[in-house]
């Protein structure tokens, strides 16, 4: 499997010659989603989800689906009848040939009085779980966590104890087109062997366009 990371919280998953995408928002690429047989939207909030960037996708490639919850399906399954799957957490499929299963139920807490809204996260093939904005720990072990790093629900005790309850492999930092190349090598010593670190996880980031083979 080769995990291509993409702008903000945005991958691309290969595997046998297919691709999946996860989270083509607003701060990702403009054809994120493009090529993709298959697109993943863990909750509706623009830099997850990008209305223009997947009609582009399903318009694209007529066998392109969507699996998202209802708030996002909602808004494509009229204009793509039967092409646009709503899940939950529990739920089970299979995707561009990955393996799926639905974890999780609610966004983070931004502040107490803004309403939460649904999110769910995407385990893939039992190896590489995206939470979407929350820090959901999977009834399952994963090799690969894709850690939202940065975001205005959370701080960086939050996301080292999120990791080490996930226990993964390997934490690869999603989530992270506020956070400015200033800030980047503080959160690389937090989250390293050289501050309070993550238990026994790789953590590493990768470049938009920067690929890794799992």
């Amino acid at each position: 499997m080769r995990l291509t990371k993409q702008g903000h919280s945005c991958v691309r998953l290969e595997k046998d010659g297919r691709t999946l995408v996860i989270d083509p928002g607003a701060f990702s690429e403009r054809d994120a989603a493009l090529g993709a047989e298959a697109i993943l939207v863990t909750h509706e909030h623009p830099d997850h989800f990008d209305e223009e960037r997947l009609r582009a996708a399903l318009d694209a490639d007529p066998a392109a689906e969507v699996w998202t919850l209802r708030s996002v399906a909602e808004q494509l399954s009229a204009a793509f009848p039967g092409r646009v799957h709503t899940v939950g957490e529990g739920d089970t499929f299979r995707a561009a040939g990955f393996d799926v299963e639905v974890h999780g139920q609610l966004h983070a807490v931004i502040h107490p009085d803004i309403p939460r809204i649904t999110n769910v996260g995407y385990v893939l093939d039992g190896a590489v779980f995206h939470p979407g904005d929350a820090l959901t720990v999977p009834d399952r072990p994963v090799e690969t966590l894709l850690l939202p790093v940065h975001a205005p629900w959370n701080k960086v005790g939050e996301i080292i104890d999120y990791v080490r309850a996930v226990r993964p492999t390997r934490a690869i930092d999603v989530h992270d087109a506020l956070l400015t190349d200033l800030a980047r090598p503080v959160y690389d010593r937090m989250l390293g062997p050289d501050g309070p670190g993550v238990a026994d996880a790789d953590h590493g980031r990768l470049a938009p366009g920067q690929s890794l083979e799992l």
